[in-house]
């Protein structure tokens, strides 16, 4: 497959989502697939290799598409004009099978690649600190709809993103290089993940390593612009200050240490690296409420040597189930699923071409719907008098101006499709077409496309992205993906075309057959979208000739065909 890693963190310098990115970029290498990296960088021999790498047609394992920009969880910073045009470039020449962005909820590449891409997308979130963007509920609502799985590196963190983007989230571990970390000669060494906020958990620890005149202590810095902690003069031989901000320059610190003790809010890749060096990690249970406990452990495991071997064992078999191979073991799993979720792409032979070509409107109503005063006669005429060769009727929860139309056109050129608008319990609707009987309205969205089969109808789905009405959610859409029959594409009576955009490229995506229809409620509206299809006879030639149709929009002012609709029901009121 081919796959495209984007992380939001300049690739120039060190970050633990980048050494993320980068371990498993290489392990799914070694699986078979391509990878290819996105990021910014500061380096100009990065951003002119990047360059090179675009005009090549991506033939680069990183590649850097324009200068970083400071991002925060509190940033409003957007990303350079440049960098998304070469985003988009990379993505149109990439013709990547997945995008996976990376710590998507910040103003970032990783955001806009997830929100742009036409491949499957899938989102992994590092921390639950980095969920403040995008700021408004239909901004996220849309990159939800576009994304085709979630991924969270711990429990924590996929809680506090599912509170901002709702649906199920696989845990997997960040993942550690068991090749650059591994168990050294050991000496009675301390490593401590220094964070200038949590002195508690420092002066615990400085505390206990006074009563233990064998050990010392490294206050490991592995932020930006941290500071440096204090000292205690009686300390000053034995605890010093390190700065290692990547994993290369802490590996050989923590190859040596035996005892490892976690910031509160520090890095979970370090702590990650440190059980896989063989280091007992102190942290027992409480620690946040009650940060000196941390140095009541250290002590415990500095002075009972088989305590500190048996958190030793227990940190290197955790580590062992974490390996950038693992990982990318798991993503690959993750990425082959949502590759089966494509339908097979139609046959480039159209079965039909003997037919003549006809138009066809597959979505609209009649006076049986409780907001429509269109007589299923006049429609048949209307229909014939403007070169329309099918329609289908739909009417909202009931089949009788389906059978009534249908009926009257028994005779006639014109073929009628019986269906209906089926309402859901609280999930949009679904259309069910050459239907024979009414289904109940209320049922959930399995249970409706269910009966519809069950009379060896067609599944349709109408407006799926129109937020203007009760739609299904985007995790329901893809858990029904293989009993979608056809993905309407084109609403001629959506107030919004971006509604429409959007179900096109979600139909893309997933090879869907694409469907259209005016979705009338007044004759006026009547084939104002409509497909240009092979003749058919009955719902096994009618799928073929989907594989072959064209999407025709004819559409008319939608304030005057409202303001029609409207008209007529305030006479039938009046009636």
């Amino acid at each position: 497959m081919r796959l495209c890693l984007v992380t939001p963190f300049s690739w120039s310098r060190p970050h633990d989502v980048n050494e993320h990115v980068a371990g498993v970029a290489g392990e799914l290498r070694k699986l078979g697939h391509s990878v290819t990296i996105l990021a910014s960088s500061n380096r100009a021999k990065e951003l002119a290799a990047g360059r090179r790498a675009l005009l090549d047609g991506l033939d680069a394992d990183v590649i850097a598409l324009g200068p970083a920009v400071p991002i925060s969880r509190r940033s409003r910073i957007g990303v350079p004009v440049g960098a998304r045009a070469n985003l988009s470039l990379a993505l149109q020449l990439g013709r990547f099978d997945v995008v996976h962005g990376f710590e998507p909820a910040l103003p970032s590449l990783s955001y806009l690649a997830l929100r742009d891409a036409a491949a499957l997308t899938v989102a992994t979130f590092f921390s639950p600190e980095r969920l403040s963007y995008p700021p408004s509920r239909a901004q996220r609502d849309r990159l939800l709809g576009r994304l085709d799985a979630l991924i969270a590196t711990s429990e924590e963190t996929a809680e506090a993103a599912a509170a901002r983007f709702p649906g199920h989230y696989e845990v997997i571990a960040e993942g550690v290089d068991l090749e650059l970390f591994g168990p050294g000669r050991k000496r009675k060494l301390m490593v401590l993940e220094w964070r200038p906020t949590e002195r508690p958990l420092v002066r615990g620890v400085l505390h206990e390593l006074a009563e233990l005149p064998d050990w010392e202590l490294v206050l490991l810095r592995t932020k930006p612009l941290a500071g440096r902690p204090t000292i205690p003069r009686l300390l000053r031989g034995r605890a010093h200050v390190r700065t290692a901000r990547d994993g290369a320059s802490r590996a050989p610190l923590l190859a040596e240490a035996s005892v490892f003790i976690p910031a509160l809010d520090g890095l979970g890749r370090v702590a990650l690296e440190a059980a896989a060096s063989g280091c007992a990690i102190a942290a027992p249970p409480g620690l946040r409420q009650q940060p000196e406990l941390a140095g009541a452990e250290a002590a415990r495991l500095a002075e009972n040597d088989e305590y500190r071997a048996r958190k030793r064992e227990r940190a290197l078999a955790a580590a062992g189930g974490a390996s950038f191979a693992v990982v990318a073991e798991q993503l690959d799993s993750v990425y082959r699923s949502l590759a089966k979720r494509r339908h097979a792409p139609a046959a480039s032979r159209d079965p039909l071409r003997d037919r003549p070509w006809i138009l066809a409107d597959l979505h609209m109503h009649t006076n049986w719907s409780h907001d429509c005063t269109v007589d299923p006669a006049d429609l048949i005429m209307y229909a014939e008098a403007n070169g329309l060769g099918a329609i289908a009727v739909t009417d909202h929860n009931v089949f009788g101006g389906a059978r009534e139309t249908a009926d009257l056109a028994r005779d006639r050129e014109l073929v009628v499709i019986p269906g209906e608008e089926v309402k859901t319990d609280g999930q949009g609707e679904v259309i069910g077409l050459f239907l024979q009987e009414e289904i109940p309205r209320g049922m959930s969205f399995a249970e409706t496309v269910a009966a519809i089969k069950e009379q060896g109808g067609i599944v349709y789905l109408p407006h799926p992205f129109d937020r203007m009405h009760s739609i299904a959610e985007p995790a329901t859409i893809q858990r029904h993906l293989a009993d979608i029959d056809v993905f309407e594409v084109y609403n001629a009576r959506l107030l919004f075309e971006a509604y429409n955009e959007e179900a096109l490229r979600f139909a893309r995506k997933y090879n869907l057959t694409p469907g259209a229809g005016s979705d009338a409620h007044v004759l006026q509206g009547v084939g104002t979208g409509a497909l240009r299809m092979r003749a058919f006879d009955g719902p096994e030639e009618f799928l073929l000739s989907l594989g072959s149709a064209q999407v025709l929009r004819r559409p008319r002012s939608l304030v005057y065909l409202q303001s029609l609709k409207w008209m007529a029901q305030a006479k039938e009121r009046v009636r």
